[in-house]
């Protein structure tokens, strides 16, 4: 504690550090306990990358294109087909590894229950690489 001695009436200049000290021991004390738990070390095993492939991987097949007219009609890589040689030609492409992508190009004109059943045949067939194409405009 800080203590006058004179018998001075004015203001008095010192400075009482007590609180600061105070402050300044209770942070050390804080400090002291955090830095040890903050360099504890955890041991964790991250997976690490696997080495690229000796053997690129083959390129996928060309894609087949299947045009639906606005007559119904079906074009199987620009050759006309049927539905029903449309479906034994699916089921054949659906037992190819890796399964080539079947893209579908509809007319505009084209009704929506032919471009249905052409999908209804190729997910019955097996098909899972399905994919739409849009005419270009010109």
């Amino acid at each position: 504690m800080a203590f006058s001695t004179g018998g001075g009436s004015g203001p008095m200049a010192d400075i009482n550090v007590t609180p600061l000290v105070d402050v300044m021991l209770v942070l050390l004390i804080i400090f002291m306990i955090t830095v040890p738990m903050l360099s504890h070390k955890i041991k964790i095993d991250l997976p690490q990358p696997a080495p690229p492939p000796l053997v690129p991987p083959p390129p996928p097949p060309d894609p087949i294109a299947l045009s639906v007219r606005a007559t119904g009609q079906l074009f199987w890589n620009d050759e006309p087909i049927t539905e029903e040689a449309l479906q034994a030609q699916l089921r054949v492409t659906a037992q190819k590894d890796p399964q080539p992508e079947l893209d579908i190009r509809a007319d505009k004109t084209a009704k929506y229950q032919w471009v249905a059943t052409v999908m209804a045949d190729a997910k019955n067939a097996g098909m899972t690489k399905i994919g739409f194409v849009a005419s270009q405009a010109q």
